[in-house]
């Protein structure tokens, strides 16, 4: 077996790349966001219920949050969305907690620009900019979105040197094969060295069970660019174990800023459950009731977010169980259009003093209800989107071979006062290494993202560089998370 090469790089459980066995009672864990604040409520003139397809970026020391502007509501028998037509709107963060919608003075509403609409026109249904980090980039353009509906063409590329002044790039869209009636984003990918490209397709046809599918199912293909003008090599995502007919209503994938070699996704999963007395036991029945009189499904349908990751940019260990639930029962969720995650994730400062920083995730509530759609953030401990976990009866992973460059072993880890993980190196034969076995690794305990392993003969591993060796971790009520290499 050929021996992956880590080099330096944080590695992430998200999926089986490294992973050769588990025993005892060690499980890949998926973890969930932990709910916070309600950040931003869309109840501006030129915002409503229809409020939705965010995306977050941080640039320097200013968070910034994408979203489309809209408004929905339903007439008698019909679903009507003519108030005010979509608009991109910005609003901003020093610390991505607390945001601000700015007047920009850029688009007229009904008069006044004292507002923060960035943009109006075509492809204002879904405007997904990226910050494109292509080291090439030019210095007026460091920003760039891909944004448009069949309707329309296709994805029309649009570019802005400060992330607020927009303009289109070309009259003709860029991507024209596909449905385009999702958010639909691209990102610079530093691995492959070229663009990457993720919208909304429908594959196949027909319905499974209370699936709703009269087009087929809605599905995700990706194809790559040198120029964000030609697109090649497009493909539909492929999943290790999950249903090929589950619907996805976004992607969300992007780039993992403290591992890029990973994509990390994720999509919303739509499930209609149909009417029971259960499902009249949610919040809000008279809403879903007025909902569903246009279309049944918008009444019954539940969404939320899953978590996919992969590292060729086709195919992807889609997690079936949900990342993010819709969790306890109250108005406005537990219906259609709850928990769209947004596209990325930011670092943002812990709530607790001394304390790491962590991931922060936004999710959409609220969708069709009252006067306006609302965000909510999400926080996750850094890289804690899945863990090797073991109770306290213990439990061990075994990697396939690997080589690094370091001098020392890091790992991003969760114990008890009690619990425990030790780590030995192996030859790819699996006979442990003389001064890095099992019974030479002392106990790692804490809470930390980047606690040193250390061995009786201390944590320099530099001898073993290049080599093939195997990782065994080996746990006690504990959480791992990621490991890497580090140090020269």
């Amino acid at each position: 077996m050929l021996a992956t090469d880590l080099g330096s790089r944080l590695e992430l459980f998200v999926d089986d790349h490294a992973v050769e066995r588990i025993e005892g009672d060690a499980l890949l864990r998926l973890h969930q966001p932990i709910p916070r604040e309600r950040v931003l409520t869309h109840d501006a003139p030129w915002e409503g219920t229809g409020s939705g397809y965010h995306t977050v970026i941080y640039d320097g020391d200013l968070y910034r949050l994408y979203y489309r502007g809209w408004h929905l509501e339903v007439d008698g028998a019909s679903l009507r969305s003519n108030r005010h037509p979509p608009y991109a709107c910005l609003a901003l963060s020093t610390d991505g907690i607390h945001w601000e919608k700015p007047e920009l003075g850029i688009v007229d509403f009904r008069g006044p620009t004292a507002n923060n609409i960035i943009l109006e026109g075509v492809g204002m249904h879904n405007f997904a900019p990226f910050l494109d980090v292509n080291p090439n980039c030019a210095g007026d353009a460091r920003f760039k979105a891909l944004a448009g509906t069949k309707a329309e063409g296709g994805l029309f590329l649009f570019a802005s040197p400060d992330g607020v002044h927009w303009s289109m790039v070309a009259e003709d869209p860029v991507i024209t094969d596909g449905a385009f009636d999702s958010q639909n984003v691209a990102f610079w990918d530093s691995e492959l060295g070229k663009y990457r490209a993720y919208w909304r397709f429908f594959t196949g046809g027909g319905t499974s069970g209370k699936v709703w599918a009269p087009k087929g199912v809605r599905a995700i293909r990706t194809a790559v660019s040198d120029d964000l003008f030609h697109w090649t090599d497009q493909e539909d995502l492929t999943y290790v174990d999950s249903p090929a007919d589950e619907h996805l209503y976004t992607n969300q994938v992007f780039s993992y800023n403290r591992a890029p070699h990973i994509q990390i996704g994720f999509p919303t999963r739509y499930v209609d459950r149909g009417w029971s007395e259960v499902m009249r036991a949610l919040p809000d029945c008279e809403n879903r009731e007025v909902r569903a009189v246009p279309e049944e499904r918008l009444g019954t349908a539940i969404t939320e977010g899953l978590l996919m990751a992969g590292r060729d940019g086709v195919t992807f260990k889609r997690w079936n169980e949900a990342f993010l639930r819709p969790g306890p029962e109250r108005p406005g969720t537990w219906s259609y259009g709850h928990q769209y995650i947004a596209c990325n994730v930011v670092e943002t400062a812990s709530s607790l003093p001394g304390a790491p920083p962590e991931l922060s995730l936004y999710a959409g509530e609220d969708y069709w209800i009252g006067s306006g759609s609302a965000v909510r953030r999400y926080s996750l401990r850094l890289d804690g989107f899945v863990s090797v976990s073991a109770p306290m009866s213990g439990g061990s992973l075994l990697t396939k071979p690997v080589t690094f460059e370091g001098r020392c072993l890091e790992l991003n880890l969760a114990t008890s006062a009690a619990g425990s993980v030790r780590v030995e190196l192996q030859r790819p034969d699996g006979t442990a290494i003389d001064g890095f076995a099992l019974s030479d690794c002392q106990d790692v305990f804490g809470d930390a993202i980047a606690r040193k392993v250390t061995w009786t003969g201390g944590e320099d591993v530099s001898a073993l560089q290049g080599e093939p060796v195997r990782l065994c971790f080996e746990l006690r009520d504990a959480d791992l998370y990621a490991f890497r290499f580090c140090g020269t």
